[in-house]
């Protein structure tokens, strides 16, 4: 993993520079009731939708979870995806290494090893909230508490970190422009992580989950996967959600395959029991988070 250039505070350094190591292997298993038999299999994956809400289709009796248009859940399922059958590259071109992943998302991952797993989330909220023009309310803490507000960048102002000391310092003219706001993304890759989204985002019970919440263990190990959409069986009140990540070293987001369905249904349910088993971590119901504004 690459070793970026944190504040020099050697404990906080060695918190953030694993935060996205690989855990075990195990799969949760949903009933073949609920998705469909192996023998009897449902085409969930159409190859020619452009992005998520096109490609992905729902099980059998269940229905995407209603969103308000220009709303966070509305921005992520529909989400530009690219050709079907498209790798997972890392930021230096090299594929990733495991294919655990039904689709990837068209958004760069940059040429630094940056945008990892907890910067993956931010990446998304962030550009949300940049492409609907919010842009007080792109916000995220570094690791050690320092506020990193865009509203404050945007005005021409940087970050700057001296030994222990972060401050802000004028060091332009004002600009909204994009590559401003990126410059801005990538400051905060490199001293945000999984241990500062875990304090600034709130804990929700699994029964409350909607799109855009975050499955996250803030820590050393850590990791942080992004809840992409949402469907519901309105009989039973069955829900079942699809997972994007980033990881290390900084790579294409990707929507999680579910090894428990067999290739091609990516959709995970809330029914599972102890932990939550995804292709590169394991959580607990515990562990969701949603972003407070």
């Amino acid at each position: 993993m690459l070793i970026k250039k944190w504040i020099t505070i050697t404990a906080l350094s060695a918190l953030l520079l694993s935060s996205c190591s690989a855990a075990g292997e195990k799969r949760s298993k949903i009933a073949d009731a609920v998705l469909g038999t192996k023998s009897n299999k449902q085409q969930l994956i159409h190859a020619d939708g452009a992005n998520v809400i096109d490609r992905i289709a729902v099980p059998n009796g269940y229905e995407r979870v209603p969103v308000a248009d220009g709303s966070y859940g509305h921005y992520l399922r529909n989400l530009p995806l690219k050709p079907h059958g498209s790798k997972v590259h890392l930021f230096n071109g090299d594929l990733k290494a495991k294919e655990v992943y039904e689709a990837v998302l068209d958004v760069d991952v940059g040429e630094r090893d940056l945008q990892q797993c907890a910067d993956a989330v931010m990446r998304l909220r962030a550009e949300y909230l940049y492409g609907n023009g919010n842009y007080d309310k792109i916000h995220f803490n570094f690791t050690n508490g320092f506020k990193a507000d865009y509203a404050t960048w945007r005005k021409g102002n940087r970050i700057e970190v001296s030994g222990n000391k972060v401050s802000w310092a004028k060091r332009g003219a004002a600009s909204n422009s994009y590559e401003v706001f990126r410059s801005y993304l990538n400051m905060v890759f490199a001293y945000a992580g999984t241990l500062s989204l875990s304090k600034e985002m709130k804990p929700v019970p699994i029964s409350q989950i909607q799109a855009g919440d975050v499955f996250l263990e803030g820590g050393t190990p850590g990791h942080a996967i992004v809840v992409l959409d949402m469907a519901e069986n309105s009989k039973t009140g069955e829900k079942l959600f699809l997972l994007a990540q980033g990881y290390t070293p900084a790579q294409d987001i990707h929507i999680l395959e579910n090894g428990a369905n067999g290739e091609g249904n990516p959709w995970y349910s809330t029914a599972f029991e102890g932990k939550l088993n995804t292709p590169e971590w394991t959580f607990t119901k515990e562990q969701l988070y949603r972003f407070t504004d």
